[in-house]
């Protein structure tokens, strides 16, 4: 299983908005990351919570340049999560690894550029479809057939366009991409194992101080970590491939613990 480090490059994340925004911070924390047992850095320079600003293509680009050049050497250790097709295009011609978008690949015009680049595509779904996370009801006992269908149909579009299969990463979205009832999220979290299985194809969760773990356990994203960890252990042993994670030693520790007692790797 690969851990991605979460970096938010912005002004106004829920968790830690404007912490890392000056190229100093960003890479300080790139640095920690990294040391603390991040496989991958998740770099995102527009936040995507239901009352983030809009962030222009080009401002989006000068928050990551910083340390995108900085790790030029390892470029597919960097993941970059945006939904601008702009920045987009930026990521694919700096050879980043992974390019993570929270709406899936939606537009067809940047499949011929997908198609002939070599980066790993998270592909997310979510229920608002387009742009940022927003609060909308949904049953959850609605949320896997949705889920399910999302990526019947964009699996087939991507691949219909020459994007190899085996470069798709799934993320069912946690969270308000689930829709505001966190039962929603939960249900998708016990079922990890049965949508992997539906695709056969790896799953990344992101479930780090989001605001269904907040609710249950009343704290704010700041002190989250344990419960964040609890439900990133679970997702691990349905079977995730990924996590993305603010805590990647947290993380990395906790595994090792549960690879000891289990004598297995977890999320193999």
């Amino acid at each position: 299983m690969k851990i991605l480090g979460i970096l938010n490059i912005t002004e106004d994340s829920f968790s830690d908005g404007g912490k890392y925004l000056a190229p100093g911070a960003a890479l300080a924390q790139a640095r920690a990351l990294m040391e603390g047992g991040a496989d991958v850095l998740d770099l995102g320079a527009a936040s995507s919570n239901p009352d983030a600003k809009t962030v222009a293509p080009d401002v989006e680009i000068a928050r990551l340049a910083p340390v995108v050049a900085a790790w030029r050497k390892n470029a597919h250790t960097i993941s970059i999560d945006s939904f601008s097709i702009e920045v987009q295009r930026w990521a694919l011609e700096q050879d980043v690894g992974y390019l993570n978008d929270i709406q899936g690949f939606p537009e067809p015009a940047l499949y011929p550029a997908l198609a002939a680049a070599r980066a790993k595509l998270i592909v997310m779904h979510s229920v608002q479809e387009r742009g940022r996370a927003t609060r909308v009801e949904i049953a959850p006992d609605q949320i896997f057939a949705r889920v399910t269908a999302f990526f019947e149909a964009r699996i087939a579009a991507l691949t219909k366009a020459g994007v190899a299969r085996d470069r798709l990463i799934l993320d069912p979205g946690m969270g308000f991409f689930l829709g505001a009832n966190p039962q929603a999220s939960l249900t998708m979290l016990r079922r990890l194992a049965e949508l992997k299985s539906a695709f056969g194809l790896p799953v990344l969760v992101s479930v780090s101080r989001k605001s269904f773990l907040r609710a249950m356990v009343g704290r704010p994203p700041a002190s989250a970590g344990a419960a964040s960890l609890a439900a990133e252990l679970f997702a691990a042993r349905q079977g995730a491939d990924y996590i993305r994670t603010h805590d990647p030693a947290a993380l990395k520790d906790a595994l090792a613990v549960g690879k000891a007692l289990d004598g297995r790797v977890l999320g193999a």
